[in-house]
C-alpha cells in the first residue's frame, strides 16, 4: 500500500475560510496548493454558506485529496460565533461526505501542540515553525491560511506510520519497550 497521499486541511469561517492542501510523497509533505475564501463582503449567512459548500467542492474535485482535516470548534464566549463557525464547519464536512472523502476533526491546541510542540503557540509561531519546515522564503501571511496547511500537517503527523509504529500494543509490549519507566 502506498502512503503517498493528498490531505486538505480547512480552517473554518463565516467570513474567512482558509484551506490547504499538502501532497505526501515518500513520507514527506510538501504545499500542494492553500488559499483563503473571504465572504465578508456577502451579508446573507446562508449564501455564505452556499460558498464554502462550492469552494470546497472545487478544490476537492480539483486535488481529489484523499483526506480532509478540518478543526473542531472550540468553547468561546460568544454563543452566535459559535453557532456560525459551527455552521461553516458543518458545511465544509458536508461537502467532503458529497466526494466520500473521509474526515478528521483536530482541537486548536492539538494542532499547535503537534506542529510547535506546546498547545499555547500564537498564530505567528506556527507560521514561522510551517516556513521553516518547508524551508520557503515566503510563507502566506493571512493566519486562516497558514492554519490550513497546519491543520493539515497536523493530520499528516497523527497518521504518519512511523509516528505510530512506536506506540505499544500492549502492556507486555509497553513494559518491554520502557523497562525504566515501570518498577
Amino acid at each position: 500500500m502506498s502512503n503517498d497521499r493528498i490531505i486538505m486541511g480547512i480552517d473554518p469561517g463565516t467570513n474567512l475560510m482558509g484551506y490547504g492542501l499538502i501532497r505526501v510523497v515518500d513520507k514527506k509533505p510538501q504545499i500542494l496548493v492553500s488559499g483563503v475564501l473571504d465572504l465578508k463582503k456577502i451579508s446573507d449567512p446562508y449564501i455564505k454558506l452556499q460558498k464554502i459548500f462550492q469552494r470546497t467542492l472545487q478544490v476537492i474535485d480539483e486535488y481529489k485529496p484523499d483526506e480532509l482535516a478540518i478543526e473542531s470548534q472550540f468553547f468561546g464566549k460568544n454563543i452566535q460565533s459559535m453557532l456560525k463557525l459551527g455552521r461553516a464547519q458543518g458545511v465544509a464536512i458536508s461537502a467532503a461526505l458529497h466526494r466520500n472523502i473521509p474526515i478528521f476533526e483536530y482541537a486548536p491546541k492539538k494542532i499547535k501542540l503537534a506542529i510547535t510542540g506546546t498547545g499555547l503557540a500564537s498564530k505567528e509561531q506556527l507560521a514561522t515553525v510551517l516556513q521553516r519546515f518547508f524551508n520557503l522564503k515566503e510563507f502566506p501571511q493571512n493566519s486562516d491560511e497558514t492554519d490550513a496547511i497546519a491543520i493539515a500537517m497536523c493530520h499528516f503527523f497523527q497518521s504518519n506510520s512511523i509516528a505510530s509504529a512506536g506506540k505499544p500494543k500492549s502492556w507486555a509490549d509497553f513494559v518491554k519497550k520502557n523497562p525504566g519507566r515501570v518498577k
